[in-house]
């Protein structure tokens, strides 16, 4: 007997649909966070970041911390991280929660393994970095757990004028951070910098990559970025205070042109 084509009960499964960029950009231009976290510290969420550091021939520490950053926009914005994409659920938990970030290193074989876990890999100059799904930090994939989170450290410092046309990353010039830390605190700011674009000037960025310019501010320029994050023309990244620095520091400061660029101290 052939089906009955009016029988609800025989209805195939509705396919599942692509999120669109308008979804993952108000996601990122909406989303609040700061949500306790669980009693259990296994099921704290975060976002594990991998930076390609070879051990013969390290990369630039400015390229590096830009792709770093570029790496976790682009998870953002990717298309399976919105509607039923694979990673939509992942995704949504992560920025509802405090924005956790871990930066861990590898080399050779294990940074092939790394390609495999879900996540953006992101290319700078002469460094590449890849921002993993976030997850559980009990249940990171074992290939990202083994990875070392320290020995991240790159000699050198990101002087000079914006690169790019994307967003500039200013570091706060009075804080001394880890390699590792700072690659965390500038992919939270590039995702901040979303806030400051509306969303035809966020896609054009992220059809382009997401580049960025990671850089020191000057003391002077420094304080014209506070009273402009304080206007809401630049967005601050605070930081929650776990490792390194104290609670509520502002780490890097996003803005999405080139400002007036560093002020004579």
């Amino acid at each position: 007997m052939d089906p009955d084509p009016f029988d609800s009960s025989q209805a195939q499964p509705a396919q599942a649909q692509p999120s669109t960029f308008a979804e993952r950009f108000a996601r990122l231009v909406e989303y609040i966070g700061g949500h306790s976290d669980p009693p259990d510290p296994g099921k704290v969420l975060a976002m594990q970041m991998v930076l390609h550091i070879p051990k013969a021939e390290q990369p630039d520490r400015t390229d590096l911390l830009n792709a770093a950053a570029s790496a976790v926009a682009l998870l953002c914005l990717d298309e399976r991280s919105g509607g039923d994409g694979p990673w939509a659920g992942p995704m949504d938990a992560w920025c509802d929660a405090r924005i956790r970030k871990i930066a861990r290193r590898a080399r050779g074989a294990h940074w092939e393994a790394a390609q495999d876990v879900p996540g953006v890999t992101a290319t700078c100059g002469t460094a590449m970095a890849r921002a993993i799904v976030p997850g559980p930090v009990g249940e990171t994939d074992k290939r990202i757990a083994r990875l070392q989170i320290g020995g991240t450290e790159i000699s050198g410092d990101t002087a000079g004028s914006p690169t790019t046309d994307g967003p500039v990353l200013w570091v706060n010039p009075t804080l001394e951070m880890t390699v590792g830390k700072l690659a965390a605190q500038v992919g939270h700011a590039s995702m901040l910098a979303v806030k400051l674009m509306d969303q035809k000037s966020a896609e054009q960025w992220f059809s382009a990559g997401c580049p960025v310019s990671v850089r020191d501010a000057s003391a002077g320029n420094w304080d014209r970025l506070l009273a402009a994050d304080a206007v809401g023309t630049a967005v601050a990244v605070r930081d929650a205070g776990f490792t390194e620095i104290a609670p509520g520091s502002v780490t890097v400061i996003a803005e999405t042109s080139r400002g007036e660029g560093p002020t004579p101290d």
